[in-house]
């Protein structure tokens, strides 16, 4: 819980359909704790497997940021706190850094990089192994 006493839930976000269901996920844990939700999508230059998606400019900060945009409408929480956080990192430094403070850790089982018949994304192993706190890994449901 942070200084003032709120339970708070860190959710990865890339756009990708897990990381949607692992939002979902948090802002209806959020809601059930009375808690917040920090929604956090790392982005680098040039843009590297795993990260945030460019739509075809060289801009990945404003494609982060269209990215984090479109997944907080989607889940248009009322009754929860929720931030987002622009990280101009790699994934899983940005994600273990914003964890430092969080009561859970919360992501989608695969993004946009890498081989999507796996079950478990690298980012989602690396911050499983390494978190500082209680991590949650969401799969979306099946035929999704």
């Amino acid at each position: 819980m942070d200084a003032a006493g709120t339970f708070l839930i860190v959710v990865g976000v890339d756009g990708s359909e897990p990381s949607l269901a692992a939002l979902r996920w948090a802002v209806d844990e959020a809601r059930m704790r009375h808690g917040q939700v920090r929604a956090v999508t790392a982005w680098h230059y040039p843009p590297v497997p795993s990260t945030v998606e460019d739509s075809g400019g060289n801009d990945s900060f404003h494609a982060a940021e269209r990215v984090q945009a479109d997944a907080l409408k989607a889940v248009a929480a009322e009754s929860v706190d929720i931030t987002g956080n622009l990280v101009r990192d790699a994934p899983v430094t940005a994600l273990l850094d914003a964890a430092t403070d969080a009561d859970l850790l919360i992501l989608g089982s695969r993004g946009h990089g890498g081989f999507a018949g796996l079950l478990l994304g690298s980012v989602s192993s690396q911050v499983a192994h390494h978190a500082p706190c209680p991590v949650l890994i969401v799969r979306p449901r099946s035929g999704t």
